[in-house]
């Protein structure tokens, strides 16, 4: 993981809603939308690293995995 983020209460209500939809996509079944959401982004974390601003921004990073100021 490269990061923890920290939500406040407004961000977590927002983010439940989203997780519920995305669970009633997949007709109430919490393994399948999981399993989805594991594929989806590991498909998104192969594009954003074929993209040429990742790199450069991956060079920026420090040696604890925290993007550098």
């Amino acid at each position: 993981m490269d990061r923890i983020v920290t939500l406040n209460s407004r961000q977590e209500a927002a983010l439940q809603a989203h997780a519920e939809d995305f669970i009633a996509v997949h007709k109430g079944d919490v393994m399948k939308a999981l399993k989805e959401m594991i594929v989806l982004n590991g498909t998104f974390r192969n594009d954003l690293t074929r993209l040429p601003h990742h790199a450069a921004r991956h060079a920026r990073r420090n040696g604890n995995g925290h993007d550098a100021l």
